[in-house]
């Protein structure tokens, strides 16, 4: 099964709450992540623009195109112990 995010909600600077298909959900910190990003991630260190994150086909994306794959995303989190049963949304 080909996992993908469902809904996605900023809760801190460069954190977000990711709620994926296989009903679980988890929060990670992304900071540390984007500095060594690049080019196309450097925007996402500013917090308003970081904030505008949505999904796009189940893919964490932002305005300029930068995005996140959904599946490398919860193996991640699921290796880091940040993953959990979601509660019905």
């Amino acid at each position: 099964m080909l996992i993908k995010a469902r809904k996605v909600q900023v809760t801190g600077p460069h954190r977000l709450r990711v709620w994926f298909t296989d009903d679980s959900v988890g929060e990670r910190e992304f900071e540390i992540e984007l500095s060594r990003g690049g080019p196309m991630a450097q925007p996402l260190l500013e917090p308003n623009f970081f904030a505008r994150v949505f999904l796009d086909c189940g893919a964490p994306t932002w305005p300029n195109g930068y995005d996140m794959a959904p599946w490398a995303l919860h193996k991640d989190m699921e290796r880091e112990g940040l993953l959990r049963q979601a509660e019905p949304i």
